[in-house]
């Protein structure tokens, strides 16, 4: 009888020690990074990129974030990221913090890339216009659900790498880094191989008479330098070929950001 007793209430106490960690986990929703409110996806892809998003924020301490609309209100897309910065406060490290946002305005056809905070830094202006060049085709042709996941992935891979640098040189590849790698290796087992097979001593002057050789005769030409000058052709282009540009801003809030916009 006592050893019942002893268990009820060794269960009981157990029971009201994990009853506060269920009513936290019960009181706190799964963060939101997907804002589909255009309704371009399913709910299975907004399940996927819900998961790809968590992963490579919590990979670069950043909020990948995705927001769509109708725009009935014919806000300019980048006054409606904005507004969503400042009224929802997204970020990984802290409310208005570290953040990445992807904004797609269905109504008029543009979309926006911006970056906040250490996303400012490491998706400037010009990495922005990279990764929206990268997904506008998709976006064209109405593959919502890859395009999204590309913007993460894309951000996220840029955002490993330093400020000042061009994230699309070859080096950073992955295939290429193979190649290189498989190349010096073949180059360094090749030259063991070959200084195996023992050194070649006899070289030009095994051969040659110091004695009788001479220079009979030598003799410089100069004929005529010629330089020719062509104007440099300038660039004055700019934006990308959908139709955009660089350019951040500030937000009703104080919170700069980067960015760049298009159509799609």
């Amino acid at each position: 009888m006592v050893n019942i007793f002893r268990k009820t209430l060794i269960l009981i106490v157990f029971f009201f020690l994990l009853l506060p960690f269920a009513f936290a986990t019960a009181d706190t929703p799964a963060k939101q990074r997907i804002y589909d409110d255009a309704g371009l996806l399913s709910d299975t892809e907004v399940k996927e990129l819900e998961k790809l998003a968590e992963k490579h924020g919590a990979k670069r301490d950043t909020d990948f974030i995705i927001l769509t609309t109708n725009n009935e209100k014919n806000i300019d897309v980048v006054e409606y990221m904005q507004n969503f910065y400042d009224e929802k406060a997204p970020g990984y490290d802290k409310p208005h913090g570290n953040t990445a946002i992807l904004t797609l305005d269905m109504k008029n056809r543009d979309v926006y890339v911006a970056g906040f905070y250490k996303a400012e830094t490491y998706l400037d202006n010009h990495r922005a216009t990279l990764v929206r060049e990268k997904i506008t085709p998709a976006l064209s042709s109405g593959d919502y659900y890859k395009a999204f996941g590309s913007f993460i992935k894309t951000s996220s891979k840029y955002m490993g790498i330093r400020p000042g640098v061009n994230p699309d040189n070859i080096l950073f590849n992955l295939w290429f880094q193979i190649i290189a790698s498989l190349v010096i290796a073949g180059g360094a087992v090749g030259i063991m191989a070959f200084n195996i097979g023992g050194r070649v001593t006899v070289n030009a002057r095994t051969y040659q008479d110091n004695e009788n050789t001479r220079v009979k005769h030598r003799r410089d030409q100069y004929i005529r330098t010629t330089t020719t000058k062509r104007r440099k052709p300038s660039n004055k282009s700019s934006g990308s070929g959908f139709g955009g540009g660089g350019g951040g801003g500030m937000t009703r809030g104080g919170h700069s950001h980067s960015g760049s916009r298009g159509k799609f």
